[in-house]
C-alpha cells in the first residue's frame, strides 16, 4: 500500500483546527483511551472494545487515522483498510467533548479515495440502533448483514449480529 499524506481540515473555529495523519506506534496508549471511553456504551460486551494486542493487529492490517487538535489533543480515530477496490472502516472512536465524527469519517473516506477504493464498507453492531441512521445521514446504506465475530465475549442473553452499511466513493 502506497503511504499519503492525510488532509488537512480548515479550522472551526478562530485559532481551531483539526489535524489528521496515520497513527504511530507511540499512539497506542492514547487510542487505547479514547476507543474504550467511546465504546463503553457497548454493555452487551464482556471486556473492553480494544487492547495493546488487538490495536497492534488493526495497525498491522491497516491504519488508524488520528484526529488531533492544533495543540495535539487526541479527538478522534477512526481505523482504515483497503480490501482490493473497496476500503473497510472501523473503530470510529470520538472525544465526547468535540464530536467531529462527520470530518473524521470524511477524512477517512479521502484516505481510501486516495489508495484507488472505489466503495467503503462499515459494519454497525446491531445493539447499537442510534448508528444506522447517523451513518445514513453520511450517505451509507444498508446492504446486509454479518455473523458478529466479537473480539470479547457477549454477556448473558446478549444477541448480536453486523449490519453491513456502504457507500460508494
Amino acid at each position: 500500500m502506497r503511504q499519503t499524506k492525510m488532509p488537512q481540515d480548515a479550522p472551526t473555529s478562530p485559532g481551531s483546527s483539526i489535524h489528521f495523519r496515520l497513527a504511530e506506534e507511540a499512539d497506542q496508549a492514547r487510542l487505547i483511551v479514547l476507543v474504550n471511553s467511546a465504546f463503553s456504551v457497548e454493555t452487551f460486551l464482556d471486556g473492553t472494545r480494544t487492547d495493546s494486542k488487538r490495536l497492534n493487529e488493526d495497525m498491522r492490517k491497516g491504519r488508524v487515522l488520528v484526529a488531533e487538535d492544533g495543540s495535539g489533543r487526541l479527538l478522534g480515530c477512526i481505523y482504515a483498510e483497503v480490501r482490493g477496490a473497496r476500503g473497510y472502516l472501523g473503530m470510529l472512536a470520538v472525544d465526547p467533548a468535540c464530536q467531529r465524527a462527520r470530518r473524521i469519517v470524511g477524512a477517512a473516506e479521502e484516505h481510501l479515495r486516495r489508495q484507488e477504493c472505489e466503495a467503503v464498507d462499515i459494519v454497525v453492531l446491531s445493539q447499537r440502533t442510534e448508528l444506522p441512521p447517523i451513518y445514513r445521514r453520511f450517505g451509507y446504506i444498508e446492504t446486509g448483514t454479518e455473523i458478529f465475530h466479537a473480539t470479547q465475549p457477549l454477556k448473558a442473553g446478549a444477541e448480536c449480529h453486523g449490519i453491513v452499511m456502504s457507500k460508494q466513493l
